[in-house]
Formats: structure tokens, sequence, C-alpha cells
């Protein structure tokens, strides 16, 4: 059976702040560009179409996101399954130089859609198009220097963005920047963080609701739990604290119920009340958002693939608790080796996010696979794993939607309304009360 994968991959500029993302994706056993044999392309195309007709919605949702379309999919209207104002229509060679496709793109650019063109070069057909499109994407690895510069400071000039894409090393992103890009993409840019989050930084409104949570009369330790788990710091925080001298017992904590048990409700206030004071007027700025978003992500994703994952030494809500940690060396500025050894998560945990070793390793690395569009790790990482491969993008898909509408609801301002409204279930499962 082909293995069909779609993800999303973070485009920033040189601030670090996301500009968007572009939707990669790949089935048949091979990328959907123009440079696959015709009769595939259709069978690509038919793919892709079916996929997004159902999955618009969640591909898209909150992002200006930039997608390659082949000749077919234009053909196909599949542009207009979006919101003008959320996608970018790429295109490629295999586009410009087809007889009827830039009719397509002309039609789609008349209709208030935005135009980027992949690899631009030096040639008459592309600077054509320079009236059309409002970016260029440039790839470090096949486009010399000179050409990129050349080609920044004319695109500049025309008021063009310029996105120099495919940057894995720090030499990569340095060298973007000199050339002043607008934008970069790339493993590198994808995982770069511009300076460290604060120490314990935390979602703000999630903060709130948690410390209307343990005054009620009669507090909810579920509820409790919950919002807890949603934060990777504050997962780690009451943790660590339960697992102090001060509370020693013979058996650790190592599950947030096992730790808020432990503490009790009374020591519990009195660090919400104290973490409080010690936060108060910081702004979350960009960077620790990201990182917050990614770890939620992970832990979400981490945990609906232990559905699927076979032999599995480890259980869902820890393969959680692993999403979730991998992020913490970015938010508490200290190496994830020293940050591991204050909580007791298991072995294979720590193994896993410090050397990638044994099951939950693998679990991690196709996490970390899928979010670099590493379509053939991510096969065999699957396969090793007993995932069966087709879900892999469905599943990725809803833990993204899962994450986006918590978000949504973590970020907003704390109403009188939030404090008596259910709080969303870890892994974005349904609470009891809603089913």
């Amino acid at each position: 059976m082909s293995n069909k994968y779609i993800v999303r991959q973070p485009i920033k500029d040189a601030q670090g702040k996301i500009w968007g993302h572009e939707i990669l994706y790949h089935g048949e056993n091979q990328a959907f560009t123009g440079d696959v044999a015709s009769q595939n392309e259709y069978a690509a195309a038919d793919t892709i179409y079916s996929f997004l007709t159902q999955n618009s919605t969640k591909a898209l949702r909150g992002s200006l996101n930039f997608m390659t379309f082949t000749t077919i999919l234009l053909m196909k209207k599949t542009p207009r399954l979006f919101d003008r104002s959320e996608l970018v229509i790429q295109i490629d060679d295999s586009v410009i130089i087809h007889p009827l496709s830039m009719h397509f793109v002309q039609q789609y650019v008349k209709e208030g859609y935005r135009i980027a063109v992949n690899e631009f070069q030096f040639a008459p057909r592309y600077l054509a198009l320079l009236d059309t499109i409002d970016y260029i994407k440039l790839n470090i690895k096949t486009t010399a220097d000179t050409a990129m510069k050349n080609t920044i400071e004319i695109g500049h000039s025309m008021n063009k963005k310029c996105i120099i894409t495919n940057i894995d090393s720090e030499a990569d992103y340095q060298k973007a920047i000199s050339l002043g890009a607008d934008a970069m993409e790339g493993t590198f840019v994808a995982e770069r963080l511009m300076t460290k989050a604060h120490s314990g930084a935390y979602l703000q409104s999630n903060f709130f609701r948690l410390m209307v949570a343990v005054t009620q009369d009669d507090p909810d330790i579920d509820e409790i739990e919950r919002l807890i788990s949603m934060d990777a710091s504050l997962s780690y925080g009451v943790l660590k604290m339960a697992n102090s001298v001060y509370f020693a017992l013979r058996h650790r904590a190592t599950t947030i119920h096992q730790a808020i048990v432990t503490l009790g409700l009374g020591q519990l206030k009195q660090w919400i009340y104290l973490l409080s004071a010690s936060n108060a007027g910081q702004e979350m700025d960009a960077s620790t958002e990201e990182f917050l978003k990614l770890s939620f992500m992970r832990a979400n994703f981490c945990s609906e693939l232990m559905k699927y994952a076979k032999d599995m030494p480890i259980s869902k809500s820890e393969a959680y608790l692993m999403g979730m940690f991998s992020t913490l060396n970015h938010l508490i500025d200290a190496p994830l080796e020293e940050i591991l050894e204050e909580v007791p998560v298991s072995d294979e945990i720590k193994a896993a996010l410090l050397r990638k070793e044994g099951r939950c390793g693998q679990l991690y690395e196709l996490v970390l696979s899928y979010e670099a569009g590493n379509w053939n790790e991510i096969t065999r990482l699957a396969e090793e794993l007993g995932i069966p491969n087709q879900i892999l993008t469905s599943v990725y898909f809803i833990c993204m939607e899962n994450v986006n509408v918590l978000w949504e609801q973590l970020t907003n301002a704390y109403s009188e309304q939030d404090a008596s409204a259910p709080a969303p279930a870890e892994n974005g499962e349904a609470s009891e009360e809603s089913k």
C-alpha cells in the first residue's frame, strides 16, 4: 500500500517570528511534484485532492500557508478549497513551462490568490513572472550565493518577499540573513529558538484557570490534573516539587495525578500563588509561545500514536509526558539531561529524549521525522513500531486541530464563565461530562 503523508513546516523571519507554514505532502511513494511521471501525477493529484477536500479547514487553520500545486491540481481547481486569505499558491518549473498552466495561474491571481515561485532562476520564463508573483523562493543548496543576492535585490526593488529554503545548519541560517532574506525555512529554522524563554514559562490564562480550580470549595482533582497536563513547565514544576526532599516518599510520583495527591491541595495552592507572584507582569514572547504549542502538539501526537504502536514499555500518559518534556530545554534555561534528573520519568523516556534509544526513542523519532517531513524515516519507523502508515496523516491533523482548539481556549482572556466551564481533556479527548 502506498504511503501518503501531509505535514506543516514553519516559515520564520530573522527575528524568529512565524510568517506562515509550508504544507508538504507526499504520496504514491514519491513527492507530489511535477517531476513524476504523468500517470503517477494523476494518481497523486487524486490522493491529495481527496484528502484536502476532507481536511482543508484543519490543514490551513489560522496561518498563511504555502502549498505547491501541480498543473493537474490547478486544473482540478484545488486552490478554491481554501480561503484565499490563508493560501499562497506555489508553482515550480513544471507549471511554468506547461502550455496551459499559466492560464490557470493568471486566473487565480485575478481571484485574489497570492503566488510564490519555487527555486526562482535568472531565466526569461521566470523574469516574465515578476509582475504576477508575490513571493520568490530560493533553495540555498542549489542556488549560487551571487545569484541569490542578485535575485533578492531585484525582488526587493519590485516589492517581492524573498524566502530562502532548505536551511539545515547555523551556517546556512547566517548566510540567509546576510543575503537579506525576508524569511527562511528548513529543519534548522523549525528547531531554532532565538532566545531562551524565562525559567518556568507557562500559559498565563491557563494558569489563571488553574488558580480558580484549586480555590473552589470542592476542587475537582481531575480538572486540576488536566490543566497542569496542558503545560510543559507546569507539569515539570509539579513533578519536581512532589519529588523534592521535603515531600520525599518511598514511591516517587511519576504522573501528574500522583504528584497532586502527594502534595495535597494546600501545598499545591501555595505553589501556584508563589508562581503567580514570581511571574507577575511577564509577557509570553513569540519563542515561548511557539515551544509551548510544539510541546503540546508532540504530547498529543505521541499519546495518540500509542493506540497503534506495538510492544511499548510505557503507558499512553507517559507518552504524553515524553512529548511535553521534549522542549523543556528551550523553556527552562538548562540542559535537558539535567532537567530530566529532577523528575522521575522512566529510564525509557530519558533514553528516548536524550539519545532516541529503544521503542520509546523510535516513537519520539517518528514524531520528529513527521515534523521534518522526512518521508523515508517516517515509513521505516512506523513499520518498526507496527503503526499503519495510512493512519499517520489523519492522526497528525486530528492532533493539530485539537491543539489549535485548545490553544484558543487557553489563551483567551479568563472570564467568570470559564470558571464553571469544563476544562478541555488531556490529549483532546472528550471529558466525561461532555460524552
